[in-house]
């Protein structure tokens, strides 16, 4: 089982960064790769479109709106990796100003390396994450 777990701090609250990515439906409105995210089976599932083609099947599996946290998994999908499951989340930063984005997945690679897979699916998370350092800035 491979891992990959990426962090972004940001100069923004956890409260104000959670209404822009908490919704399960809403990665089209921050993540560069998404085009279109449309809810199916009450909101348990999600249909991405990515820009240049192509599209996933994820599952939602926990969410509390609390802790700021969802938990999904992919079901179909062009990306090498097979029991992929993930965490999204945002905390609070303490007694530093700002908020933290956590993402985080456990997969096998499927049809390519490990760190083939690991290099895929870092990338996806950095490029979500440094797109809300670009909205919010980013602190250090």
């Amino acid at each position: 089982m491979a891992k990959v777990d990426e962090m972004q701090a940001l100069a923004a609250s956890a409260e104000e960064v959670w209404r822009l990515i908490g919704g399960y439906d809403a990665l089209s409105e921050w993540h560069p790769a998404v085009e279109r995210s449309v809810l199916e089976e009450g909101g348990r599932i999600r249909r991405l479109s990515l820009k240049g083609g192509g599209s996933l099947l994820e599952r939602l599996h926990a969410f509390s709106e609390r802790e700021r946290s969802y938990a999904y998994s992919i079901e179909q999908g062009p990306l090498p990796v097979a029991q992929y499951r993930s965490t999204l989340s945002v905390r609070e930063r303490g007694a530093a100003r700002g908020c933290e984005v956590h993402w985080s997945g456990d997969f096998v690679p499927a049809g390519a390396s490990e760190s083939e897979a690991v290099a895929v699916i870092r990338g996806i998370y950095r490029a979500g994450l440094d797109a809300l350092a670009k909205r919010f800035g980013a602190a250090g």
